[in-house]
């Protein structure tokens, strides 16, 4: 048994009988800064931070976790859009009535994004893809249909950065935060983390001020890490783990991440120039990852060793479908090791102007991922959590971690 599906198995004999009894812990603030001139208000809601942030991202994943946070905290957001207003609508309430203002705007479109940026002190961009996305285009030739892409990784991670770093420069923007990776690499064979890297160089060399943020793997209730284990074994008749899935991960709470970029907005002029690694407190190997996962949701698929030249062919396949579980990109990602470049006590003993920050520096503890991951995951269950619940119908389920053979190369039948 793995650490983290040893830790699953308490977490589901203690949080069963009760879902929301598990609650993350914040850790409070200390060392807030000076009051602003047009500050107003006893700070957080209903009051005026005096800060104009310009975010772009929002609609994804770490985004709307951000928008909570500088909602919480009184700033007023300009929030950039690419379609109807309403598809961001679920950020509207995170602000006081006034505090958002949603400014459409077109990632080829140069004026459209400095129409959102406008008078901005603070310019956050989170704008990402895990794979570049294609549509349907008609060909005179056979079979008269073809596949043509809409961003790629290069316009996604190295120009749209790029052109918002130039425009900060140019409209004389107080602060930028640019959201990388620590995935970022230049000799990496994943595409998307090379672009990582070269998008964080562009930043750099257009606005050298920006504060640079790379968190590791995300998890949290809408990740594709986590649940992509969950929604894999739903699918597919094998989960596959990539040369055995020993490559190691890192993985990071979103709402940590999302507490340090809020902080680096309260304090921008502290932080220009910086890089901030955000990680969690372990590494696991992915294969730790869907034991840990299982785990908790009693799933019992086939988890199969897959050469990575086998998995490459089959991504290939199923890189078409819309938000494809599987791409030949996340392929080469996932066979690498994520991790950061130090350990935490290697971080703190930097010296120096250009020594890296971490969320300790900002006085946020890693959450466990074992803390939070039972309230997204169990919704995976065969009849939700009640099943491992006595209740009044007096009926108790059997079923309180796997049975059966699970990995395809586990000799026995017995749990995990």
């Amino acid at each position: 048994r793995s650490r983290l599906a040893s830790a699953a198995t308490r977490l589901t004999s203690q949080q069963v009988g009760s879902i929301g009894s598990v609650r993350t812990q914040f850790v409070a603030r200390s060392n807030l800064p000076e009051r602003r001139e047009d500050e107003a208000g006893p700070g957080g809601r209903a009051s005026n931070a005096g800060v104009k942030v310009a975010v772009f991202g929002a609609g994804g994943f770490l985004g709307r976790y951000v928008c909570c946070d500088l909602g919480t905290n009184g700033a007023l957001a300009y929030i950039g859009m690419r379609g109807d207003e309403f598809e961001l609508r679920h950020l509207r309430p995170m602000f006081d009535l006034g505090r958002s203002r949603f400014v459409f705007y077109s990632p080829r479109d140069r004026d459209s994004m400095a129409e959102v940026i406008a008078d901005a002190d603070v310019v956050i961009n989170m704008i990402g893809k895990y794979y570049e996305t294609k549509a349907l285009a008609n060909t005179d030739k056979f079979p008269f249909l073809t596949y043509n892409t809409n961003f790629t990784f290069e316009q996604c991670n190295v120009d749209v950065p790029r052109t918002l770093a130039e425009l900060c420069t140019e409209l004389q923007v107080d602060n930028m935060i640019h959201v990388s990776s620590l995935a970022a690499n230049p000799d990496s064979k994943s595409e998307w983390a090379r672009t990582k890297y070269a998008g964080e160089m562009a930043v750099r060399e257009a606005y050298p001020w920006a504060t640079v943020v790379r968190p590791a793997q995300l998890f949290g209730p809408e990740d594709k890490f986590l649940n992509w284990f969950a929604n894999v074994a739903g699918r597919y008749p094998v989960v596959p783990l990539i040369d055995g899935g020993h490559a190691l991960t890192q993985p990071v709470y979103m709402a940590d991440v999302a507490h340090t970029i809020a902080r680096i907005v309260d304090e921008p002029d502290k932080y220009e120039g910086k890089t901030v690694d955000c990680f969690g407190e372990k590494d696991y190997s992915y294969r730790e990852l869907a034991q840990f996962v299982y785990d908790i949701t009693g799933q019992e698929p086939v988890v199969a060793d897959v050469p990575k030249s086998v998995a490459e062919s089959a991504a290939r396949a199923l890189q078409y479908q819309g938000q494809p579980s599987f791409t030949p990109d996340l392929v080469n990602l996932w066979s690498e090791d994520y991790v950061p470049p130090m350990t935490q006590e290697e971080y703190d003993a930097q010296v120096g102007s250009d020594k890296i920050l971490t969320m300790k520096d900002f006085g946020i503890a890693a959450t466990p991922m074992e803390k939070v991951a039972f309230n997204f995951l169990h919704r995976f269950r065969s009849g939700g959590h009640f099943q491992l619940v006595e209740g009044y119908q007096g009926a108790v389920s059997a079923q309180s971690g796997h049975s059966g053979k699970l990995f395809a190369d586990d000799p026995g039948s017995g749990r995990l």
